[in-house]
């Protein structure tokens, strides 16, 4: 942005008018300031994501995961890097929504979802360690396909196939760590998505847990009623 000296003089007023002005847009998440550079407009990618059956079949066909094919679509460019892949010891949480005992080894896996080079979202996926040992989800590296197609692979070695998924939201702001890995500014907050995905005889087959920025994101979601 121009300087603080620039704007006043553009609008016919003063420096302390300007920057009031300019706290009230970085306040708003609009823009972003640098000690000793200046004020900035701040990049705010946005993805709308729609959630249906059909569409989760498609890009499944497609080969793509639906967060990859849902930013193509909308003209954008998306990227999923893996932050870690690591067996750990399920909580609580994790545990009642895999139908696990608390503790049982699960597979995580840890990816920063991106769109035009902005940080978007964090994605934390969970798997029972005995469900996925000796697959590529076990390991850390992209899969082609996404996971669900290790999952149902009819010569793999899991061979269930996704049948329906249970999603949680809540809403709170986000903590230090959170918000600069985001690259947040204050008074924006997060969108935190409980996803449980089950197979046909409706055993659970992950839970993800994905921290989104609200600024960045547009849930839909389309239920068949029958």
């Amino acid at each position: 942005m121009p300087s603080e000296h620039e704007l006043a003089e553009t609008y016919s007023t003063s420096r302390p008018t300007v920057r009031r002005a300019v706290a009230v847009l970085k306040g708003e998440g609009l823009v972003v300031t640098e000690q000793g550079r200046g004020a900035f407009v701040r990049p705010r990618p946005h993805v709308r994501l729609l959630l249906t059956g059909a569409s989760y079949r498609k890009h499944r066909d497609a080969g793509l995961t639906g967060f990859n094919a849902q930013v193509r679509e909308q003209g954008q460019s998306p990227e999923q890097r893996i932050v870690d892949v690591a067996t750990t010891s399920a909580t609580t949480e994790i545990a009642s929504r895999l139908a696990i005992t608390e503790g049982v080894a699960v597979v995580a896996r840890r990816r920063l979802f991106l769109v035009d080079g902005e940080p978007v979202a964090f994605c934390d996926s969970y798997y029972p360690a005995a469900m996925v040992e000796g697959t590529e989800i076990a390991q850390p590296k992209k899969i082609r396909g996404g996971v669900h197609r290790v999952i149902e692979d009819p010569q793999g070695p899991i061979r269930r196939r996704v049948s329906r998924s249970v999603d949680e939201l809540t809403c709170r702001m986000p903590t230090y760590d959170e918000a600069a890995g985001l690259k947040l500014p204050p008074g924006v907050p997060v969108v935190r998505v409980l996803r449980t995905v089950f197979d046909e005889e409706d055993r659970p087959l992950e839970l993800q847990c994905t921290l989104a920025a609200a600024d960045r994101h547009e849930f839909r979601y389309e239920v068949a009623m029958r």
